[in-house]
């Protein structure tokens, strides 16, 4: 059974930036694609970014994009979400989440683990 736990969440102001880790285990990172999805309050979770197994390509939310880098350490089992010029906006729950399908998908059904989240607060 894999396990993910995030970390790195913390209360960052406007414009400045952070990095989330999700450590995995109880099988290698490299057999899942990964993605982080999040949620804000009184929303629904939303997909943020994802990337495949391989490390070889990259999604990302319209609203994240240019912003937001996701990448992974296999080696480190270790995925990442790295933000910079953040919003008030990008304020939520952040979580990382484990598929393996073959295909990178988008869609928060599909992805069969999931962390406890780690809260992301932006101030104005």
């Amino acid at each position: 059974q894999v396990q993910l736990a995030e970390s790195g969440g913390r209360l960052v102001e406007a414009g400045g930036s952070l990095r989330l880790s999700c450590v995995v285990s109880g099988e290698p990172l490299r057999n899942y694609n990964m993605a982080w999805f999040r949620r804000a309050p009184g929303l629904e979770r939303v997909f943020v970014a994802a990337v495949h197994w391989s490390g070889g390509s990259e999604y990302y939310d319209n609203d994240v994009k240019g912003r937001f880098t996701i990448s992974r350490d296999n080696a480190k089992n270790t995925l990442y979400l790295q933000m910079n010029r953040v919003k008030p906006e990008d304020t939520a729950i952040y979580y990382c989440a484990a598929d393996d399908s073959q295909y990178v998908d988008m869609t928060e059904s599909k992805y069969d683990f999931w962390g406890q989240g780690t809260q992301v607060t932006v101030s104005s």
